[in-house]
């Protein structure tokens, strides 16, 4: 009797083991890791409809810009289209939404105004921009229960909008103070900026940026306050900050400029950026945490939650390799250049990126670049190039800050910062493959005749110092491909490696 109760309990062991090997197996991705965008994705403002998410970031100086992302579980996130093709001046902010029948994006031009874009389909094709409103910055519609429409921005100020969205009616005013935080709080500055208004239940929601967006670790925040109705008054939540980074210890810094969304069995969360600790080359990245809505009506933060830590999936996993389709040059989703933006520059066919030359050097060139949202990584890529061409590598801030590799008729090139210097004489290299490696922030280079044998360049670069905080203007670095001189290179056999 006892043997036979023995190997029962074995067998009954066995088979709970086996069922949650299988669980695991079937189930890899029951948990994430923040950022769930990596790498430079700022200022993300998020919809819902149904089971679809739709997601944009401020692009800055990067164009085409206002990419918009897809995802199914909030996690894994694939670009769909590009709202903006013009190059305004740096996008900061935007706000997308469904208005109507129409989706909408307002965003900021940095010293220009407020704009918006439109689309029937988060897919596209987008409208052109229009002028919408030329003071604050970081746009936010809300409709109210009557129909009106208001353009919230920053400084908690409102102002009316026409029927059609597309431009302003009467006078703005200030409705909102914001939340006073601790005087001893190391900020860049009280900074009441990025209004997401959304209306949940019997409550309207105002969540605000405060406290500056780089500088400082502590900086940044997301606070929020409800109202009954657009009018106000807006009253100030118990529990705020709802998101904020306290120590310099943490992985994450600047945490803030946040937006609430929902799963369709309604669980709430809070999507923002984040600097991350010893790495603000990246970028603001975009992470997502889980909050609590309380029963008298409040959101607050999930206690002992670890951001750094594996979080459990909002919904079943749908993963997506963003890096996947690298290799195809898909201008728009995964590549953009700085600043210029020319569609009859560049051609692609069988994956062989043909591009022409523009300027002299990297900052002048418009290189075409990617977000590759990574600590350490390599990438290599098979050149031809006309006689008078420079082609090149580069890993790019903006035009006065990059480093990277070239080739050009006298040898292989050094790039730091703006200048560039001859490194290696290679006798009529027109045909060339390049590599750049990045392994946190030691930049290296390596070139080869055959795209077998590699020979090491003998220089190397640290770049940690290329951040918003010493160069300004939110940029990140990026890696990227340059055609400047004259003629044309044909790009192909393009690889990108982690480390």
């Amino acid at each position: 009797m006892e043997i036979r109760r023995k190997k029962a309990f074995l067998a009954a062991a066995l088979i709970a083991v086996a069922l949650i090997t299988v669980t695991c197996v079937q189930n890899p991705a029951a948990t994430y890791t923040n950022p769930v965008l990596g790498g430079d994705y700022p200022d993300p403002s998020i919809m819902r409809e149904g089971n679809d998410y739709y997601l944009t970031n401020s692009s800055f100086d990067y164009n085409p810009g206002l990419i918009v992302f897809h995802s199914t579980d909030l996690v894994n996130w694939e670009p769909i289209s590009y709202a903006l093709q013009t190059y305004l001046g740096s996008v900061w902010a935007p706000d997308i939404s469904k208005v109507g029948d129409k989706y909408c994006i307002y965003f900021t031009v940095h010293n220009v105004g407020n704009f918006l874009v439109e689309a029937d389909s988060p897919y596209g094709p987008w409208s052109e921009p229009v002028m919408v409103y030329r003071s604050g910055i970081d746009p936010c519609i809300a409709v109210a229960e009557d129909g009106a429409k208001w353009l919230f921005v920053s400084g908690g100020t409102r102002i009316r909008l026409s029927e059609d969205g597309k431009s302003t009616v009467g006078n703005p005013e200030r409705v909102y103070a914001g939340w006073q935080y601790p005087e001893e709080w190391v900020t860049e500055g009280f900074c009441l900026e990025g209004p997401k208004i959304k209306k949940i239940g019997d409550w309207w929601y105002y969540l605000s940026a405060e406290g500056g967006t780089a500088g400082p670790p502590t900086s940044h925040m997301v606070v929020v306050a409800r109202a009954k109705t657009l009018d106000g008054p807006w009253e100030n939540s118990p529990y705020n900050p709802l998101v904020h980074t306290y120590n310099n210890t943490d992985r994450w810094w600047s945490r803030g400029h946040g937006s609430l969304i929902d799963t369709p069995d309604g669980r709430w969360y809070c999507v923002y950026h984040s600097y991350e600790n010893g790495y603000y080359g990246l970028g603001r990245q975009t992470l997502l945490e889980p909050v609590e809505l309380t029963e008298d009506g409040w959101f607050k933060p999930v206690e002992g939650l670890d951001i750094a830590g594996p979080i459990p999936m909002p919904l079943p996993a749908n993963p997506v390799d963003r890096k996947a389709h690298i290799g195809e040059f898909r201008i728009g989703l995964d590549w953009k250049y700085y600043k210029t933006f020319d569609p009859s520059r560049a051609s692609v066919e069988n994956e062989v990126l043909t591009l022409k030359c523009v300027g002299t050097c990297p900052g002048d060139s418009a290189p075409m670049m990617f977000v590759a949202g990574e600590h350490s990584y390599e990438f290599e890529v098979e050149i031809e190039r006309d006689p008078e061409a420079i082609a090149g590598l580069v890993l790019y801030y903006d035009d006065q800050f990059y480093t990277g590799t070239g080739i050009n008729n006298r040898g292989t090139m050094r790039y730091r910062k703006d200048k560039g210097s001859l490194r290696s004489w290679v006798p009529d290299a027109t045909h060339i493959w390049l590599r750049l490696r990045n392994d946190n922030h030691v930049i290296t280079a390596a070139y080869s005749l055959d795209g077998e044998n590699w020979v090491d360049e003998k220089w190397g670069h640290e770049i940690s110092g290329y951040n918003h905080n010493t160069c300004y203007y939110f940029q990140s670095v990026l890696p990227g491909l340059m055609a400047a001189g004259e003629g044309e290179v044909k790009f192909s056999n393009f690889k990108y490696r982690s480390l």
